[in-house]
């Protein structure tokens, strides 16, 4: 794994062994990031099911400004502070969240004065067959506004419904076993006519 572009363009992630990661491919990053193409300076990013930061961690490369990361599992967590470590990211330029991501997604809303992110990456293990319940929870969660986006990652084989509540998906790539899906709050699609 390395980043791709900005600031750490070129540099590789610490390598690992652990069967419970199955971390985003060089190539699905590089799909994901030409899709959502934006300017990421003011970016408010979230990423779900964090793992080795990868995806997070291309978007500080990139110039979002900080990166909130959500991880449970001990290991996952070990590899993410090895991959901050490493290319020496500053600690204001992340928050670590060490909670399970539906519980985050329960709660983290209702926060007075909560600023709802622009960009979500969930990339939630590929053993566990939960991006439907992901969605459920995101979809009810107060954690974003009309314009975010959510890129999410799951096995061409598990449920994944193109509508929940106001999130519609509008866009989807296959890659291999895998697909990625961009969802976005339907008013948002209505009003640009997708």
């Amino acid at each position: 794994m390395r980043v791709i572009s900005g600031r750490f363009k070129g540099h590789h992630l610490v390598s690992f062994k652990a069967d419970h990661i199955r971390p985003t491919t060089d190539r699905v990053k590089e799909s994901l990031y030409n899709i959502l193409q934006r300017d990421w300076s003011e970016a408010k990013v979230l990423d779900l099911f964090a793992g080795t930061g990868n995806l997070g961690i291309e978007a500080l490369s990139r110039g979002a400004p900080v990166v909130t990361f959500v991880e449970s599992h001990a290991v996952s967590l070990k590899i993410l502070q090895e991959n901050l470590q490493k290319l020496k990211i500053e600690r204001n330029e992340y928050q670590l969240i060490r909670k399970d991501v539906f519980q985050y997604l329960k709660t983290v809303g209702q926060t007075p004065n909560f600023e709802k992110f622009d960009i979500v990456f969930a990339d939630p293990p590929f053993t566990q067959k939960i991006a439907h319940d992901v969605l459920t929870a995101y979809a009810a969660s107060g954690l974003w506004h009309p314009e975010t986006v959510l890129a999410i990652e799951s096995a061409s084989t598990e449920r994944l419904d193109d509508l929940y509540g106001e999130q519609i998906r509008i866009d989807a790539r296959e890659f291999g076993d895998k697909i990625l899906s961009f969802f976005q709050a339907k008013s948002v699609t209505e009003e640009h006519g997708k």
